[in-house]
Order: structure tokens, then C-alpha cells, then sequence
């Protein structure tokens, strides 16, 4: 017997909901309950009054699964709007990341060098550590955090996706 799956593709949502308590756990919930992943989420408000948030989610899924997702999030009373910045076509994805790595002897040189590569910015340092500050790709971050594992990595704090449709166009 064969059994027909269909292929999961990674996807970057931005919903535009009310500022509300509960709603992002109502949106949390609702992947959870139907045993759907959510890889990375980041939530901040963009009105001048605080009454709007936008919420960008990144998951995988079929394209089926991917449909139903954005029609229940659609669904939900205080969403605004569902966009799918990937099958839109074209946009900007960063990440930001703090890493704290050992740094003594040559260990403290390779670090800095690779630093300078990744353009990561060195934002608090001891006689025994840094702090890096690195923005980009995940590629970008997974690489520079692979390479400080190498060099004496002690800590890694990932701020997640956070991603604008190219273009005039608002999401």
C-alpha cells in the first residue's frame, strides 16, 4: 500500500492582529492543537498607539496544510490580516543574534577574526569573553555559531524571523 504525502515547504507569515492580552497564546494554541510547528515567532507593536501588533511566524507545511492555516488564523476575531510573504513572492528576512563566546590567547584572535567575516559587532567584552551581536540570514547565523562552537562558545540568545514584503506594497 502507498501512502501519497505531500512535500512541506517553509513559509513566513506576518499577521496584523489587535493588541490584546491572549491573542498570541489564541494563535500559539491553535498550531498546537492542530499538531502544526511553529519554527520561529516574534511578536512587536507597530501603531503609535500600541493597538496593533504584528505577529510574523515561520512554519512548514504542504501547501494544503499551509491553506488551512492562514484561513483559521484569518478566522480569529481580533486578525487583521494574514500574509504569506513567501507565496507573495519576493521579501526581506533578518534575524538578530546574541552570542558570548571565551576569548583568551588564540582563541580571543580567531574570534575577533571571524567576527569581522560575519560582521558581527562586539557589544560587551572581559578579559575572558565577548558578547557578538550578528544580524542576518538564519544560513548566516546557524554558520557563525557553528564556527564559535569551534572557538569556545558559551551562549547563544536568537531573536527569531522578522520579514517585510519587498516593494511598495504593505503585508
Amino acid at each position: 500500500m502507498h501512502i501519497k504525502t505531500e512535500a512541506t515547504e517553509r513559509h513566513t507569515l506576518a499577521v496584523i492582529v489587535d493588541n490584546e492580552p491572549g491573542i498570541l497564546a489564541r494563535i500559539a494554541g491553535l498550531f498546537t492543537a492542530r499538531g502544526y510547528n511553529i519554527e520561529s515567532l516574534t511578536v512587536s507593536e507597530i501603531t503609535a498607539d500600541k493597538s496593533v501588533s504584528r505577529i510574523t511566524i515561520v512554519t512548514s507545511a504542504s501547501p494544503a496544510t499551509m491553506e488551512q492555516i492562514i484561513a483559521q488564523l484569518d478566522r480569529l476575531v481580533p486578525v487583521h490580516k494574514v500574509t504569506d510573504l513567501t507565496a507573495q513572492g519576493a521579501h526581506v528576512e533578518r534575524e538578530l543574534a546574541l552570542i558570548k563566546v571565551r576569548g583568551t590567547g588564540d582563541h580571543r584572535i580567531e574570534a575577533l577574526r571571524l567576527a569581522d567575516v560575519y560582521r558581527a559587532r562586539v557589544v560587551d567584552a572581559t578579559t575572558t569573553s565577548f558578547v557578538f551581536e550578528v544580524t542576518g540570514g538564519i544560513d548566516k547565523i546557524d554558520k557563525f555559531v557553528e564556527l564559535m562552537g569551534e572557538v569556545g562558545l558559551i551562549e547563544v540568545a536568537r531573536t527569531g524571523i522578522v520579514a517585510i514584503a519587498r516593494g511598495k506594497e504593505a503585508a
